[in-house]
C-alpha cells in the first residue's frame, strides 16, 4: 500500500486531516470513544512542530484551545458524551467571542456516563444548542473514514475564515470504522487563514462590521489592542446593554453564516429523481440507509437517500427543493436516539411531507433489514 493509500480509523482520520489543515494545538482529555483522536494528535503534532497538551479535565482542554486560538494558531479538541457537555459554557464564550476552533465529538450512548463503548447519535440537538443563548456554530457530519478525514479539513477551514467553533460529529461506529483512504485524493490546496488585522492600529476594532460580516482578529505582538470578553459587546470589543447595540452584535454572528451557507452546506443524495419516499439519515445510520436503498430498489420500491454532511446549519432548502421536485409524500428518518433529526425534518418540510421516524437507543446501530422493513411499512 502507497503512502498516501492507507488503513484509518475514523479517529485518526480526523487527527491527520486536522494536521493537515494547518492544526499545531491540540488539548484533551482521554475519553471514550474518542480517545485515538488525541493519540495520533500526541504522536503526529510534534513532528511539525505542534504541542499536545493532556489536559487535567474537559473544561481546561476548552480553555486551553481557545487560549491558544486567540494566540494565532490553528486549534483543536475531542471528546465524548459526559466530556463535551462540559466543553459547553467555554464553548459558547468561543461563540460569543467569535474564536476558531474545532471540536470533534463522537457520540456514545447517554445520558451521563451511559454507554461509554456503544454507539448513538444522542447529541445532535447539543452539538446545536448545547450552550446557552443565541450563538452561532457549524457541525459537519462524516459518514465514511474518508470523510472525517476531508471533512475535519473543511473544519478547520471554515473556523478560520469565518471565525466560528466547528463540531465535527462522529458516531462511536464511524469513530472507529477502518477503511482504505487515499488521502491524496484531497486535493491540495492553499493553506488557509483567519483575516488578521491591518492599517492604523489606533481604527483597529476587534468586532467591526465588515462587507462579509467576519471581523479580522489581532495577531498577538502586532499592536492591535483588543479587548475580549464573554459579555455582549460592541464592535470594539468592550461590553454594552445598549439594546440597538448588543441585539446588532449577536445578529451578526447569525447573519454572518446565512451570508456564507453556499460554502458551508454540504449533502449527498441518492436515487433520489423519482423517490416515493425519501430515507434523511446521518452518520452509520446513513451507511445503512445506503444499502436499504440499494435493497429496495432491486424489489422495484423507489426509494432515496437524503443525507445532510452539514448538519448545522442544516441545509433546509435543499431538502424542500428535493422533496418538491420528486413529489415525495413521506420521509423517514432513522437515527440512534428518540426522534432529534426528524424534530428538524419535520420543522423544515412543515406539512410538505409526511415525515416518520425509526428511532434506536439500545446502543446498537439500526441496520438496513430494519430499515427497509420500515420504509415499506410507512410506503403500504
Amino acid at each position: 500500500m502507497t503512502a498516501t493509500r492507507r488503513n484509518l480509523e475514523g479517529n485518526e482520520a480526523c487527527a491527520l486531516g486536522a494536521i493537515r489543515a494547518g492544526c499545531r494545538f491540540f488539548a484533551g482529555y482521554p475519553i471514550t470513544p474518542s480517545s485515538e483522536v488525541a493519540e495520533v494528535m500526541a504522536r503526529e503534532l510534534p513532528k511539525v512542530g505542534g504541542t499536545f497538551i493532556q489536559m487535567e479535565d474537559e473544561i481546561a482542554s476548552m480553555g486551553a484551545v481557545i487560549g491558544a486560538s486567540m494566540g494565532g494558531v490553528k486549534a483543536m479538541t475531542a471528546t465524548s458524551g459526559p466530556g463535551f457537555s462540559l466543553k459547553q459554557e467555554n464553548l459558547g464564550y468561543a461563540c460569543g467571542s467569535e474564536i476558531p476552533c474545532v471540536v470533534v465529538n463522537v457520540m456514545r450512548g447517554g445520558p451521563s456516563t451511559g454507554m461509554p463503548t456503544r454507539p448513538a447519535q444522542g447529541d445532535i440537538m447539543q452539538t446545536r444548542w448545547g450552550t446557552h443563548g443565541d450563538h452561532a456554530i457549524i457541525v459537519l457530519a462524516p459518514a465514511s473514514v474518508s470523510e472525517a478525514y476531508s471533512e475535519t479539513i473543511r473544519a478547520v477551514e471554515l473556523s478560520e475564515t469565518l471565525r466560528v467553533p466547528v463540531v465535527v460529529l462522529l458516531d462511536e461506529v464511524i469513530g472507529h470504522l477502518t477503511e482504505t483512504v487515499d488521502l491524496a485524493a484531497v486535493p491540495e490546496a492553499p493553506e488557509v487563514w483567519r483575516k488578521f488585522a491591518q492599517g492604523p492600529a489606533d481604527a483597529f476594532e476587534p468586532y467591526a462590521v465588515t462587507e462579509d460580516l467576519v471581523p479580522p482578529m489581532a495577531y498577538p505582538g502586532d499592536g492591535y489592542r483588543a479587548h475580549c470578553t464573554g459579555l455582549t459587546h460592541a464592535p470594539g470589543g468592550f461590553p454594552t446593554q445598549v439594546p440597538a447595540v448588543a441585539a446588532a452584535a449577536v445578529q451578526r454572528t447569525t447573519d454572518k453564516l446565512t451570508l456564507h451557507r453556499d460554502r458551508i452546506e454540504s449533502w449527498r443524495v441518492q436515487d433520489v429523481d423519482d423517490a416515493d419516499l425519501l430515507i434523511c439519515a446521518i452518520g452509520i445510520s446513513a451507511r445503512a440507509a445506503r444499502q436499504a436503498v440499494r435493497d429496495l430498489r432491486a424489489e422495484g420500491v423507489k426509494v432515496g437517500l437524503f443525507r445532510p454532511v452539514t448538519l448545522w446549519p442544516f441545509p433546509e432548502d435543499a431538502l424542500r427543493a428535493l422533496v418538491a421536485k420528486s413529489g415525495t409524500q413521506t420521509v423517514l428518518v432513522p437515527e440512534m436516539n428518540q426522534g432529534q433529526l426528524a424534530l428538524e425534518v419535520e420543522r423544515v418540510l412543515a406539512g410538505q411531507a409526511r415525515v416518520q421516524g425509526l428511532f434506536k437507543i439500545d446502543g446498537q446501530a439500526i441496520t438496513p433489514d430494519e430499515i427497509a422493513e420500515a420504509a415499506k411499512e410507512a410506503l403500504a
